[in-house]
């Protein structure tokens, strides 16, 4: 190799490593690329490229090239914590969780490996383990303000919510996201709720979980929520609709029994994984990705029947969206929602399951305000939701499902290595 070429790669790399580090994956991963074809197989190049591609989301193509980076140099800790975070990408919790132990085996003292440590063992279902790796990492480095927060998830689901305010104070302190942790502070004090659950929060979490969306609220809980309404739907004067909207329509769920009442169905959902789900049913006219409010506000559609089906946990405050609701629908129409219902004299209450629920007057009041226009029926969450989410951890529909870890800054990159 000559002089000139690996001075060029050496460029490349170093290119790479200032993207990277300024947060733009996609052009540091075609550095670190462009570098590995003028010289392949440096494990400094590899590792880099890794960590961009795990930046990035693209995890099981960083998970190639951090196991080429191992082969090459298979003691470097940099790079077996980045197969840790690629694996954990994956959903491949335990194998990376085998990954943080070996980091930590050589190197007790990486306060970032027991804080990953901690969130693969949550994932694992091993909450009192994960709790120990957090003060491990917080021993380690007290201003570690993921470790806070994810702490504080712990103690809320297990019902220690003075504990769990504590730990999201110290992860505001610490400059954890002010938005995201306000909520989860909230939630845990019943004080300073926000009207809705923040799209921050809510966009990625039912990105994760779409995949598994359907298969743990029908077949693990026995989620009715549709059906209940639906069935109400049937049951009435009318049998059939001009256009029905889909609040919230996720994996589309409701698609399905609502396309028989409907001459043409749309739905509108956060979470462009959820409406991927909805697409491949087959079932909607039109599916936009959209905050549910906004979409009401500005859509030029007109419909006779809007549903919202376990949709209204994650907002408080539903005087905007029952007036974007009455807005969009023909007079005569239907509005047709679940809500979650509370004795609390306040209109809305955040709980610690990170769910609203709305007091039963508040209800009616909607009722009697949309009665010129159209007709409002709240249906209750069925017994078996209301029972599932009982049992502790963050609840999204009914199901026990944690959000996902907070975003990791890459640890320090190496140099260029001749």
């Amino acid at each position: 190799m000559d002089d000139a070429t690996f001075e060029r790669a050496r460029a490349l790399f170093f290119e790479g490593n200032a993207l990277l580090q300024a947060g733009d994956w996609q052009a540091a991963e075609a550095r670190f690329e462009a570098s590995l074809a003028l010289v392949p197989g440096r494990a400094s190049t590899l590792l880099n490229l890794g960590a961009a591609r795990v930046a990035g989301g693209r995890h099981a193509a960083a998970l190639s090239v951090l196991e080429q980076a191992l082969e090459v140099a298979p003691a470097d800790l940099d790079a077996w914590s980045y197969k840790a975070a690629a694996l954990a990408g994956l959903g491949r919790h335990a194998e990376a969780l085998a990954c943080h132990d070996h980091v930590l085996g050589s190197a007790p003292e990486r306060a970032p490996n027991w804080l990953r440590r901690g969130q693969a063992l949550q994932a694992l279902e091993r909450p009192a383990e994960a709790l120990d790796a957090y003060a491990r990492a917080l021993t380690l480095d007290p201003t570690l303000a993921p470790a806070w927060s994810q702490r504080g998830d712990i103690l809320r689901d297990a019902g220690r919510l003075a504990e769990a305010a504590k730990a999201y104070e110290q992860a505001l302190a610490h400059g954890a996201d002010p938005v995201l942790n306000g909520y989860y502070l909230a939630a845990t004090t019943g004080r300073g709720a926000p009207p809705s659950a923040p799209v921050q929060y809510v966009e990625p979490f039912f990105d994760e979980y779409a995949d598994t969306f359907e298969q743990h609220l029908v077949d693990a809980l026995d989620y009715r929520a549709p059906q209940r309404l639906v069935e109400r739907l049937a049951g009435g004067a009318r049998h059939r609709w001009r256009s029905a909207l889909d609040l919230g329509c996720g994996t589309g769920l409701c698609g399905p029994l609502l396309r028989p009442l409907a001459d043409r169905l749309h739905g509108v959902d956060l979470s462009g994984r959820m409406l991927e789900r909805a697409r491949a049913r087959g079932v909607y006219d039109a599916l936009v990705q959209a905050e549910i409010g906004a979409h009401l506000a500005g859509s030029t559609e007109r419909h006779d029947l809007v549903v919202a089906a376990d949709v209204f946990i994650y907002i408080g405050d539903l005087d905007p969206v029952i007036a974007g609701a009455a807005r969009v629908l023909d007079a005569g129409g239907t509005l047709a929602f679940t809500v979650e219902a509370t004795a609390a004299a306040a209109t809305f209450q955040l709980l610690p399951s990170l769910r609203y629920a709305h007091a039963r007057t508040t209800c009616g009041l909607w009722v009697e305000a949309t009665a010129s226009t159209s007709r409002c029926w709240p249906v209750r969450p069925c017994a078996t939701t209301r029972a599932a989410r009982s049992r502790g951890s963050t609840r999204c529909g009914g199901a026990g499902m944690r959000r996902s870890a907070e975003p990791c800054r890459p640890p320090p990159l190496g140099e260029a290595r001749a």
